[in-house]
């Protein structure tokens, strides 16, 4: 029997992943990638009694490969807060599935790792998870409720942002540590505050790498505005597509009325696109994104793998008409 750990490479899949490997210590097959690579059940060829842990990636994305290994005969445990849509109904299939705008998978590991040991596993990693989805009200919610201080706060929130911001790039080549490695740097770690205190850590380099990216975007200006919406175009360089989503995270929280959406250009000649809803209507994200190709993601925040040249009009367009 093999056990394969399907996560997305971002903040809210390792952190998801690194609970339920806390919670249940075993040895599984690692299959992920940069955060847009979110198709990665055709990654998996299950076999009868395999087991498969799916968190935060889009059902709906991965509906068909899920198909196929549900038909081989695998048990499939599906943790996310992604679209879905309809939901395959069969017994060797678990869900936990909650798209509010307000939870992420990390959160909803805590949840599900809570509901059958009556306590919470790893919680300090549900919050870094949480702050690295840009969920910072939840975050702080739960660290009031374990009495996490304020400097304590503040660490596991950089923690969750640099470890959100390595997961960006179009390749793993852009990445400053690939997911799966990152992930494994982690695992000793039982209390992320231990992993950021730790000096022989990578946490210095996952900082500096953030702070270098950080500094070339300090007086960008948007091309194009409204009340309601605006947009930011990068240039395609390696730096710009690593800070591209924290980027889009940090903009929706200084000014949490407007809608912002932040292109890269890329070698296509088109653009990655990272879209937010404003921080106080977390909502449309998904829905615009949808619209095109390549889009998908969550209420709050999504994005378009690849937006042709030619679709530029449009999709401003439809950005302004979803938040307007």
């Amino acid at each position: 029997m093999t056990i394969y750990d399907v996560f997305n490479g971002d903040a809210d899949g390792i952190c998801s992943l690194l609970q339920l490997r806390h919670a249940i210590p075993l040895q599984s097959e690692l299959i992920t990638g940069i955060k847009r690579d979110i198709k990665l059940l055709e990654k998996v060829s299950a076999s009868p009694g395999d087991e498969i842990n799916v968190l935060d990636i889009s059902l709906d994305k991965n509906r068909s490969e899920l198909l196929r290994n549900l038909n081989n005969g695998a048990e499939i445990l599906y943790i996310d807060h992604h679209y879905s849509g309809e939901i395959p109904q069969d017994t060797n299939l678990k869900t936990l599935i909650d798209t509010q705008a307000n939870i992420c998978t990390s959160l909803l590991m805590n949840q599900y790792l809570t509901s059958f040991t009556n306590e919470e596993q790893s919680p300090l990693w549900a919050i870094t998870g949480a702050f690295g989805d840009n969920l910072n009200k939840s975050a702080e919610t739960l660290a009031e409720v374990h009495q996490i201080n304020d400097n304590d706060r503040e660490n596991l929130k950089a923690l969750g942002t640099y470890i959100n911001y390595n997961g960006y790039g179009a390749n793993v080549d852009d990445l400053h540590f690939a997911p799966d490695e990152l992930y494994k740097k982690l695992l000793p770690y039982l209390n992320p505050l231990d992993f950021i205190g730790d000096t022989d850590s990578i946490y210095k380099e996952l900082k500096s790498g953030y702070d270098n990216d950080n500094a070339h975007i300090s007086n960008l200006k948007p091309e194009h505005q409204t009340d309601k919406t605006a947009l930011f175009i990068l240039p395609n360089e390696a730096w710009a597509r690593r800070i591209s989503g924290v980027y889009s995270n940090d903009l929706v929280n200084q000014f949490p009325d407007r809608a912002h959406a932040v292109l890269t250009q890329n070698k296509l000649g088109g653009y990655l696109i990272s879209v937010r809803a404003p921080l106080n209507d977390k909502t449309g994200a998904d829905d615009l994104c949808r619209q095109f190709e390549s889009g998908g993601g969550r209420k709050a925040a999504a994005g378009i793998n690849h937006l042709p040249q030619g679709e530029l009009t449009r999709f401003i367009n439809e950005f302004e008409s979803q938040f307007s």
